[in-house]
């Protein structure tokens, strides 16, 4: 069986953020024959102007991030939220994505992973992706779903997911990504 190749997209350019922390921390935890990488940074995209597209085309970094999710098995999106939404840095990165011809996350299967420091993990950033999503005809992976609340007490910079519960969840949801992965067909 061939190996499932599989990007993670943090939606948050911080060095330091809890997500990334998350986001890092996946390739150790997935589970056999999946590889997880690092999507192309969204760090330099332009705010998205039509304008802007039609008179210079897409700017490099954002065919390399269109790129890199057409090539992909799946999709992992690791997010905070921000004002009860999704930062604006990666709907900005979906926006201008979204404009490129056979849409890379058309049938792509997508999972959905954040972490926060209140009570609900952010959940309502992953409301909002979900909506977003099904614009893209992405096929949005349910269940289980990751929403580490408390991070600041399970994720660490140095070592990574502490809190044995978290990385057992996380664990399973990769499993359950990559039959869904399966499942579904490697589109590309």
């Amino acid at each position: 069986m061939a190996e499932t190749n599989v990007i993670s997209i943090c939606g948050s350019l911080r060095k330091g953020s809890f997500n990334r922390i998350l986001a890092r921390a996946l390739p150790a935890l997935a589970p056999a024959g999946m590889r997880i990488t690092e999507a192309p940074s969204f760090a330099d995209f332009p705010i998205y102007n039509a304008d802007l597209q039609n008179e210079k085309g897409f700017p490099a970094p954002v065919t390399a991030l269109a790129d890199a999710v057409r090539a992909a098995d799946g999709v992992i999106i690791v997010t905070p939220e921000y004002n009860f939404s999704m930062p604006g840095g990666l709907k900005n990165a979906l926006d201008w994505v979204s404009r490129i011809k056979d849409q890379p996350f058309k049938e792509k299967p997508v999972a959905l992973q954040s972490a926060a420091p209140g009570p609900v993990g952010g959940a309502r950033v992953q409301y909002h992706l979900r909506q977003t999503l099904v614009f893209l005809d992405a096929m949005t992976f349910t269940r289980p779903e990751i929403f580490v609340a408390h991070c600041a007490s399970k994720l660490d910079e140095a070592r990574g997911i502490t809190d044995e519960a978290t990385r057992n969840f996380v664990t399973s949801q990769l499993e359950a990504f990559a039959a869904f992965i399966a499942r579904h067909g490697q589109k590309h």
